[in-house]
């Protein structure tokens, strides 16, 4: 079992200076339930602890979030426990706060565990199909001693389109119940779509705009100008008429002088 030494600290100590001194703030919790990773059961406060930092990159590496580690606690009785809730710096990436949570002994536990896929699947390199991961995480119980820091599944079976891998199609190792419903498709291949080519848009022709538009201002300039040829709208005076009115206003003065 991994070992990783821890020392208690002050609740106000101050988590700046320890951090510049190479020491990581954690906590643990002495949890008394079989479930972890999302479904608590009842658990005891926290519990502040420290860490070297360079010793826990190194047990976190090795262990994971699922492989139980022996914290051995200065002065005190050593914990099997489980490393999980890990702030890392947004800038450095470098821990800066952990949780550790403490279990009874003798219990299983419950846990999500890491898939790593394996292998080459000959769907996708032969026939040039898409693997589909559906599930990262396999939920399973086990015995602390028993538990796996990872669960690997192999894609080598994966052979034609529409094949899957189903959760009870993993091979755990002993001690090790699966506790995902059996037909759960952890990953698949499928026959990649063709993408439909969308048409290019064809080109405007610019002649046919400036066609269409001269056209236009010429027909609004015809019907700006005065017609041609007479007009002889109804009711409107002739040329004959307006000189036999006059003739016969010329008659009258004649007429109206000679008496």
């Amino acid at each position: 079992m991994i070992l990783l030494k821890a020392k208690r600290r002050a609740p106000r100590a101050n988590l700046g200076k320890m951090r510049k001194n190479g020491v990581l703030p954690a906590v643990f919790y002495p949890v008394r339930s079989e479930v972890f990773n999302g479904v608590y059961g009842k658990r005891e406060k926290a519990i502040p602890i420290s860490v070297a930092l360079k010793d826990f990159v190194k047990v976190w590496k090795e262990a994971g979030e699922s492989s139980v580690v022996n914290l051995a606690i200065e002065g005190e009785e050593n914990l099997e426990a489980l490393i999980q809730d890990v702030d890392l710096d947004p800038i450095r990436s470098i821990p800066r706060h952990t949780d550790f949570y403490v279990f009874e002994k003798g219990k299983k536990l419950k846990i999500k565990t890491p898939i790593e896929f394996t292998g080459v699947s000959p769907a996708v390199k032969d026939l040039g199909a898409i693997l589909l991961k559906v599930l990262h995480e396999l939920a399973i119980e086990a015995l602390p001693k028993d538990l796996p820091k990872k669960i690997e599944v192999d894609i080598g079976s994966l052979k034609n389109f529409g094949d899957t891998v189903a959760a009870k199609d993993i091979k755990l190792s002993s001690g090790v119940t699966l506790m995902e419903k059996p037909e759960e498709v952890v990953v698949s291949v499928h026959e990649p779509k063709e993408e439909v080519e969308e048409k290019p848009a064809e080109p405007v022709d610019l002649s046919t705009i400036e066609v269409e538009k001269k056209g236009k201002e010429a027909k609004e300039g015809e019907s700006a100008e005065p017609a041609a040829g007479p007009v002889s709208p109804k009711g409107s005076v002739g040329a004959n008429e307006v000189k036999l009115a006059a003739g016969k206003e010329t008659k009258e003065r004649r007429e109206s002088k000679g008496k």
